[in-house]
């Protein structure tokens, strides 16, 4: 049963024995454009599993961990590879698990693909009424300038496969247009334009739960400059993260959505979704989702767990408890 309200309780762990979970590789690292922060978080989930005496080992990219299962030394993967082209979010590692009969915490194959892609992502939830920003799909050559017109400046324009705000940009004229798209094809795929929703930013991490998953407290994102770009996710201290985000039947709402949208998405174990609220209505708009979220100093779903009594250690925990019983293998 899936859970989105604000009264969610999680049960205690299901195991207490570390070595059910065997040698745990901490998938961090590969090479796509989310490196950097993907070692971040590999190395603090890392220390929070061999604090609970899991017998966890770093590894750095895909090719090394398809080593180290051909050497018989993996018997479970912790996933914290973020983005795609080498990175782990994007379905293909999924996909060699499930070849090699490996569990692994996350999204299956599909979750993982369709969530890397924000195009069709957005299709999904269009098709079941849940509610995303207008946007226009672009290929490398197509007439930006008549797809702002389209949507109506401003807009975001940004690579439909990448996250951590890689590639992305606020259009507030179409002065700014051609020096967005040139930003956002240097990156592969697919480009997406959307309507810029002008309110607060906010995102819902999402947690297995018994038998399916509960939305745990919304984070409402203040950053101390007018966006919330790479330098206020990862570097700057001055962002704030306030959790809960809202109150009584908003605070459901976005919970509600965030968790219909992870779902629809086929998304499971745990995820992240981001929201937009708009200033002038009040309405939620959905704009992505993470299915391997980060988890350095700054990350949002630590935050939102530990509102709720769970710490980072028992966080890791859960995320690896999932993958028990995992029959995707």
């Amino acid at each position: 049963m899936n859970t989105p309200l604000s009264d969610t309780t999680f049960a205690p762990p299901r195991v207490s024995d570390p070595a059910v979970f065997g040698r745990v590789a901490v998938l961090m690292g590969g090479t796509s454009a989310e490196r950097e922060v993907s070692l971040d978080s590999g190395r603090n989930v890392l220390e929070a599993l061999r604090a609970r005496n899991v017998d966890a080992f770093a590894v750095d990219g895909i090719p090394a961990l398809l080593d180290a299962i051909r050497a018989g030394s993996v018997d479970r993967v912790f996933n914290i590879l973020h983005g795609n082209k080498g990175g782990g979010e994007d379905g293909v590692l999924q996909g060699l698990c499930e070849a090699l009969g490996v569990p692994y915490t996350g999204s299956d194959v599909l979750g993982s693909a369709l969530a890397m892609d924000k195009i069709r992502t957005k299709q999904v939830w269009l098709s079941l009424g849940l509610p995303t920003p207008r946007y226009v799909r672009l290929a490398k050559g197509d007439d930006v300038h008549a797809a702002a017109r389209e949507i109506g400046l401003p807009v975001i324009v940004k690579p439909s496969c990448e996250g951590s705000s890689v590639g992305v940009s606020r259009v507030l004229d179409d002065a700014g247009l051609d020096a967005a798209v040139e930003l956002a094809a240097r990156y592969p795929g697919e480009m997406l334009m959307e309507q810029l929703v002008r309110g607060d930013e906010f995102s819902v991490p999402v947690l297995a739960c018994g038998e399916g998953h509960a939305a745990l407290p919304s984070i409402r994102i203040v950053p101390a400059g007018e966006w919330y770009d790479y330098h206020a996710k990862y570097i700057a201290d001055d962002t704030q993260y306030l959790c809960p985000g809202l109150e009584g039947a908003d605070e459901d709402e976005i919970r509600r959505i965030a968790l219909a949208a992870f779902v629809s998405a086929g998304c499971r174990g745990w995820g992240r979704v981001d929201v937009m609220r708009d200033r002038s209505t009040g309405r939620f708009y959905l704009l992505e989702i993470n299915t391997a979220p980060g988890m350095t100093s700054h990350s949002l779903v630590p935050k939102a767990a530990g509102v709720i009594g769970i710490g980072f250690e028992e966080l890791c925990w859960r995320v690896l408890e999932s993958s028990l019983g995992d029959d995707r293998g």
